[in-house]
């Protein structure tokens, strides 16, 4: 297993006081001063300077905040993501994702706990948007995502966090659960860009997302982060209730996501992924998400190199404890298991997480 997952990160970040100079980071409070303009951006890591991400042509083609635009409208009846609860977010309603028009974010900060190829010397600049269009019964992030702790931020703000993040040597800008904030990362992005962002994105997502939307992200994301939770549509709203067509949108969402980006493939010289489709998968106890589905798709759908991070590091949080079949952790057979298939399938390029 790798030696940081997100539970203890985001515990370790909880324990470290906020940074009190403007322009710094300061995990869970973000920045000390987020409406300051920021105009230096020119510390971003060497191994980032040769790579130009495609959403600066969109950016000066007037593109970029076009789409953001018809997004944001999108919210007076929302459909941004499966659930297609038609809520009125600008209104200030809530949707079934818990959000309304309002930017809610809880940290912004170098992350040292994601994969390796995205996290290289400086970390991956991750920004933990709050609330989740999925509710997943075992999400280790609850507080966060269905609990919705964070704080208010402007389109602005956000503009100004990517291009701290970039100031501080991170090697990408990483959006975690953005799919309900789609308008606003389009528009923040779009002013990044304009001042000087040069950073690849990576769109950190559940992998529940709408085709139709994803085309909004065509030449915007450099890198798809996205987990491919279930192949069983049962177990998807057992655990993630209300997304029981999970298997069919993710796996028309991974289509889309290779066409758009290909296959996640790490520069020789920095060993960093600036582009790319790469999958997680969470192996869970009894194999109750079909894991051997999961990798036999991905197999049989996807070219044999593609990226696939087999994760072992399933913990029971949350509501997990009231389902039995869920509440402890997976053993090593389970795990082994997993790999073996993935392997027995002609996958090539696995990322294995043993313990």
């Amino acid at each position: 297993m790798e030696k940081h997952n997100r539970r203890s990160f985001l515990c370790k970040l909880a324990a470290v006081p906020a940074i009190a100079v403007t322009g710094s980071l300061a995990p869970f409070k973000l920045f000390a001063n987020p409406n300051s303009s920021v105009k230096n951006t020119s510390a971003m890591s060497n191994s980032d300077q040769g790579y130009i991400p495609s959403y600066v042509a969109l950016q000066q083609s007037g593109v970029l905040k076009e789409r953001g635009d018809v997004l944001f409208d999108e919210m007076r009846h929302c459909r941004l993501c499966p659930r297609n609860c038609e809520t009125d977010r600008i209104s200030g309603k809530r949707g079934d994702c818990r959000a309304n028009a309002d930017l809610e974010i809880s940290s912004a900060s170098p992350h040292f706990g994601e994969e390796r190829e995205l996290v290289g010397q400086n970390g991956s600049g991750t920004v933990f948007f709050t609330h989740c269009s999925m509710e997943c019964v075992f999400c280790i992030n609850y507080e966060v995502s269905q609990m919705g702790h964070g704080q208010k931020y402007s389109i602005r703000d956000l503009s100004n966090m990517m291009l701290l993040l970039q100031r501080h040597g991170c090697h990408n800008i990483n959006l975690v659960s953005p799919t309900h904030y789609l308008p606003h990362i389009l528009l923040a992005l779009d002013r990044a860009s304009a001042a000087g962002l040069r950073l690849p994105v990576a769109y950190n997502t559940s992998g529940w997302e709408k085709t139709e939307m994803l085309e909004f992200l065509d030449g915007v994301v450099d890198i798809y982060l996205t987990d491919f939770k279930y192949a069983d549509h049962d177990a998807a709203a057992t655990y993630s209730p209300g997304s029981g067509n999970y298997p069919d949108i993710a796996q028309k969402a991974l289509l889309e996501m290779h066409r758009q980006t290909g296959v996640a493939k790490p520069d020789p010289k920095t060993n960093l992924i600036y582009r790319g489709l790469m999958i997680r998968h969470l192996v869970m106890p009894g194999n109750v998400a079909r894991t051997d589905r999961v990798l036999r798709w991905i197999a049989a759908n996807l070219p044999d190199d593609t990226y696939v991070n087999i994760m072992s590091q399933y913990t029971p949080m949350h509501k997990a404890h009231d389902f039995p079949e869920i509440s402890r952790r997976i053993n090593r057979s389970e795990y082994n298991n997993a790999v073996t298939i993935a392997r027995n399938a002609g996958l090539t390029n696995l990322r294995l997480q043993m313990r």
